[in-house]
């Protein structure tokens, strides 16, 4: 039986060239940038680069990655920086930039090449700006991505680029030339023994700016420029003069290598292509490692045992790479992990068959023959496709795993009731792949709570899964907040997410169910006080019913395009009055949303904006406007908000009102539980700021390009500004996303949400059209319109709806919890 294994190394041998290491010891020389590795670097960018730009010989590829992504990020150094890469990936990446003092950013895959997803990758240098200080893409697996676009986004973001190319020294791009050639960038590969240009360790940065080089040469050797004197941060990254040998050896016979392994990628690939998921080539010839082949995905359960049949038959195989990045146990806990379900996908199925020297195309086809009769005898026994046990009847089924769900099962561990909640037959549904994303991550604006707030949901939380979040990078990110005017919501985001994270596997630990890439589509009571949920699996469309004591809707808010035909501002309507140049806060506050502005109204020598609203939303708009950058050429009061109620800013005192001379609040302003003034009605943080100086609060001085019309009425003033402005952005709240509920007999229920009236009652039960509770149905998030109450707290004034994470995170979501365990126990009794 012949055996193939996975990697066979063969670096030039140096028995073979004894003249060259006689040349070594007759200099001298050893290290520190000797002949030997002068003379590899000149003649790998000769022969592999064309002659363009120059090449710096290191001891290993990641200390030149460590050395080129430091470098790259020096503009944007600083704590929390991020270094952006893709989840399928060798470890080394991630452990390269975190050396390098970056938390890495993990981010999804495209379907087709392997490699991070472009548009993934724009969204996040849009949501992220300049934290971002650095990309790190993959040539997965020897692949010639485009690096041209690699340089538009460098210089479109200002932002540092460095290439891992760690299988791809030999690889020749779409042009025809050695892959890297003239990047402006570093391009850093490796010559590893198990790698295609086989040495025995070492690797080589390129690149096209030979200036660049000269800096990480001198960063390889302490940091020294010129004199022996640090000048830039630096380690100890040189290739010795032995390994030079090699190399140059390697480089005379690298061609033919490349070629011989270019004919067995081809034999495989006519040979599995029709059956099995392969890679999306890009250049003109790979200097591949071994062949990656995806398993068709009802096989995927049953790697192991083909990967133990195809040892038997003597081919050697791996997984490269399972477990991803993001499913490595120290980026969990060190780094920033987006969604990467292709991700997850790709690695389930991931195989690597083995590409040697010694191998021929005859070889290839052997070997995916054997790999074809190896899934043949697993196809009968292979599990399909199946939804994840639930209970048969849940006793509480959450619709939406983002803030305001996940918000719920902190409460629950608040009181240490979510080990309880979780066994009774708790169900979470999730549109995502993972518990605690939503939207709230992707507005490009600051919080209207403080990092204090964010931070107490896991601070000394009685989990320690939990507990330990607090030195969690997302956590730390957040912490840099604490005593500032709210968090960013793209710093926030990611701290939710990791919370999510570990609530699901609290919640699956202690006996519950995630049902997460699912979303409901409807909700029907039952003849015997149950609902019957239908669900689909957003992969491949499956349907189930799950039975239900209880639902709870955690689905977020919207801002309906329907209302604003209806909407009357300053006795005339809204859409007649702005026409084409009325948009939604909503898709001012994404964080690609200032571009869109900025775009609407370039060419304009002296634009005019009016915002309508008195909410939040409203003034967080107008903050938006007036600090992104690069600026919009705003003139005196340029930016007119529009607003009916009076707005009123919050005092944690009635003393500290009188303070600053604010008296405009009585008796019914102040909460009786925590005597704050307009605790629940006052803009807090970054937006009270903005009213206080409108409203010229304690001598504060108004913002030039702001002015501040409250509608009386037929207002003429008001539809003037509206006539004259250039854009109109409506910021008149949100409605919820209220899942469609029907009765036994299966007829719509008529909501009172459906009639622009709050979602719940004080108790968080959802409300018909009719003001009665509906049956074991909650709600709690954005636009349920829930108004504490009681113990809670509030001001009797108040009128409207309170949305607060740390409500959420406390009171609210303790009711609906105390509510289903109740009546749980009631029914065990």
């Amino acid at each position: 039986m012949t055996h193939y294994p996975l990697i066979a190394p063969r670096p030039p041998k140096l028995s073979e060239h004894l003249d060259a290491l006689r040349r070594v010891e007759q200099s001298g020389i050893y290290s520190n940038n000797g002949p030997e590795v002068r003379g590899f670097e000149a003649d790998v960018t000769e022969r592999l680069f064309g002659g363009a730009g120059a090449s710096l010989a290191v001891a290993n590829a990641t200390l030149g990655l460590m050395i080129a992504i430091r470098e790259a990020a020096t503009p944007r150094f600083a704590p929390g920086a991020l270094a952006l890469m893709p989840a399928l990936t060798f470890a080394a990446t991630a452990q390269a930039a975190e050396w390098a003092g970056l938390t890495p950013l993990i981010a999804d895959i495209d379907p087709e090449t392997w490699s991070i997803d472009p548009d993934i990758e724009e969204r996040l240098l849009a949501l992220h700006g300049r934290r971002i200080a650095v990309v790190v893409p993959y040539a997965t697996f020897g692949n010639a991505i485009d690096l041209d676009r690699y340089a538009w986004l460098q210089r479109r973001y200002e932002v540092g680029v460095v290439i891992d190319a760690a299988s791809s020294l030999g690889t020749i791009d779409a042009a025809g030339k050695g892959f890297g050639a003239d990047a402006p960038f570093a391009t850093v590969f490796s010559m590893h023994a198990t790698k295609t240009f086989a040495v025995a360790e070492g690797g080589l940065v390129h690149s096209g700016d030979t200036g660049l080089i000269d800096r990480l040469r001198a960063m390889i050797n302490f940091g020294f420029q010129g004199q022996r004197s640090a000048t830039l941060p630096g380690l100890n990254a040189k290739l010795p003069e032995v390994l030079a040998v090699m190399a140059r050896a390697k480089l005379e016979e690298i061609e033919a290598v490349c070629a011989g392994r270019a004919a067995v990628e081809a034999a495989y690939r006519d040979a599995l292509g029709d059956r099995f998921m392969l890679q999306t080539p890009l250049g003109t010839r790979r200097a591949i490692q071994f062949m990656p082949v995806l398993l068709p995905e009802a096989l995927a359960g049953k790697r192991a045992a083909i990967v133990d049949t195809l040892a038997a038959e003597g081919v050697g195989c791996g997984q490269y790479f399972s477990p991803h990045l993001g499913e490595q146990p120290w980026f969990r806990d060190t780094a920033l992990i987006e969604p990467t379900p292709v991700s997850d996908a790709v690695a389930g199925r991931m195989l690597s068959l083995p590409v040697t020297d010694a191998m021929t195309a005859d070889d290839a086809r052997r070997i995916a023959a054997t790999l074809a009769r190896a899934c043949d005898a697993q196809a009968g026994t292979a599990p399909t496709a199946a939804y994840p046990t639930a209970p048969a009847i849940a006793s509480l089924l959450v619709i939406g795993g983002g803030p305001a769900g996940t918000a719920l099962l902190d409460a629950a561990t608040k009181r240490g009731l979510l080990p309880d909640l979780a066994a009774s037959g708790l169900v979470m549904v999730e549109r995502d792949t993972m518990l605690g994303g939503g939207r709230l991550g992707r507005y490009g604006i600051n919080s209207d709570s403080t990092a204090e707030t964010f931070l107490s949901a896991i601070k000394d939380n009685v989990h320690p899964e939990l507990a330990d979040l607090i030195d969690h990078p997302a956590a730390r990110d957040v912490a840099r907040y604490s005593g500032a005017l709210g968090v960013p919501l793209t710093v926030a985001g990611p701290l939710i997410r990791a919370m999510g994270e570990r609530l699901g596997s609290l919640v699956e630990r202690h006996g519950g169910t995630l049902l997460t890439g699912h979303e409901a589509i409807e909700a029907r009571q039952t003849g015997d006080g149950l609902w019957n949920v239908r669900l689909r699996r957003l992969a491949d469309g499956a349907e189930i019913e799950q039975r239900a004591r209880h639902i709870a809707i955690a689905t977020g808010g919207h801002q309906p395009l329907d209302r604003l035909a209806q909407q009357q501002v300053a006795g005339a309507p809204l859409v007649a009055s702005a026409g084409d140049r009325l948009i939604q806060s909503d898709e001012v506050l994404g964080v690609d949303g200032y571009a869109r502005i900025a775009d609407l109204l370039g060419g304009k020598r002296d634009p005019r904006v009016v915002v309508i609203g008195g909410s939040t939303s409203a003034i967080a708009t107008i903050a938006l406007l007036l600090k992104s950058s690069p600026a919009i050429p705003w003139g005196p009061q340029a930016i007119t908000l529009l607003h009916r109620r009076a707005l009123r800013p919050f005092y944690p005192t009635p003393e500290a009102a009188h303070e600053e001379g604010f008296t405009d609040f009585g008796p019914d302003d102040i909460c009786p539980v925590s005597g704050f003034v307009y605790r629940l009605a006052g803009f807090r943080l970054e937006a009270r700021e903005l009213v206080l100086r409108m409203m010229r609060v304690d001598g504060r001085t108004p913002e030039p390009r702001v002015r501040f019309h409250r509608i009386a009425g037929d207002d003429a003033e008001a539809r003037g500004h509206l006539a004259e402005a250039d854009l109109v952005i409506a910021a008149m709240g949100y409605r919820p996303r209220v899942l469609p509920l029907s009765d036994a007999n299966g007829d719509p229920i008529d909501l009172a949400a459906h009639h622009d009236a709050a979602m719940v009652d004080k108790h968080c039960r959802i409300v018909g059209a009719d003001g009665q509770p509906i049956a074991n149905a909650f709600g709690i998030g954005l636009a349920a319109g829930f108004v504490p109450w009681g113990p809670m707290g509030g001001e009797k004034s108040f009128v409207g709806q309170a949305n607060g994470l740390w409500q959420w995170q406390n009171d609210v979501g303790l009711m609906i919890v105390d509510q289903v365990l109740g009546q749980s126990a009631r029914a065990v009794a």
